[in-house]
């Protein structure tokens, strides 16, 4: 069972058993938590207050962990105690851990569900602040060729222009083609606007021969499939 920790207390105070380091050498890293993980990037705390401190003070100020992913320098080093070394660690070590949950999912990653699409792009796009309409390129057995974000901003058919993302698809050889867009509200319900794109894009797809297989909407970890709703 994971030992709590008492976050007024200096390092030095507390049991060396106890402190974040040595329990990852001895109960591994799953045993730690998103505290104790941070604490250890970070090394050290401040005069006033532990490592362990500084750490929960980190997180109680980005609210939810995810939100660490779109953290600046500057957003960093406003919090007291964080200085640019620390931001820089952390940012680091977050860059890293996104790279490798990508590359585990590019490695021929293929679509056979919206589940699936949705899986792929959900660690990416949930956390957005503005929208990001996304298109992924496939091949004949539905894996992933190539994955394009075709422009960011409010959704109109004004801006999705097929001529972009069909242009990408002849260029990649792609059998398919699944679109994308975030809600930052986190709410997936379709607006008048994501329906009349989606339409555009359907009927594009036709003349070209490549088909459209979905447009997921991504919310709050949530999603909605655009085609298994009936909306084409």
């Amino acid at each position: 069972m994971q030992q709590p920790f008492i976050t007024d207390l200096k390092m030095k105070d507390v049991h060396q058993a106890d402190r974040p380091r040595e329990r990852l050498l001895h109960q591994g890293a799953h045993s730690l938590s998103n505290q104790e993980l941070l604490a250890i990037l970070l090394r050290t705390g401040t005069k006033e207050e532990s490592v362990v401190a500084l750490a929960n003070r980190i997180l109680l100020h980005f609210e939810k962990l995810h939100a660490l992913r779109e953290a600046t320098i500057e957003e960093m080093t406003a919090i007291k105690g964080v200085g640019e070394v620390k931001a820089i660690q952390m940012l680091a070590a977050i860059e890293l851990g996104r790279r490798l949950a990508q590359k585990e999912l590019n490695e021929r990653y293929t679509i056979r569900s919206p589940e699936d699409a949705a899986h792929f792009l959900m660690q990416d796009m949930t956390a957005l602040q503005q929208e990001h309409f996304v298109a992924l390129f496939l091949n004949t057995k539905n894996q992933v060729l190539h994955k394009k974000t075709i422009f960011i901003g409010s959704l109109n058919a004004s801006i999705v222009h097929p001529r972009e993302i069909f242009r990408e698809a002849v260029k990649r050889s792609a059998a398919a083609i699944i679109c994308a867009h975030n809600h930052p509200s986190g709410v997936t319900t379709p607006s008048p606007e994501d329906i009349d794109v989606t339409e555009r894009l359907v009927e594009a797809g036709h003349i070209m021969g490549i088909d459209v297989l979905d447009h997921v909407i991504i919310g709050d970890h949530q999603f909605l499939s655009m085609k298994e709703k009936g909306y084409f």
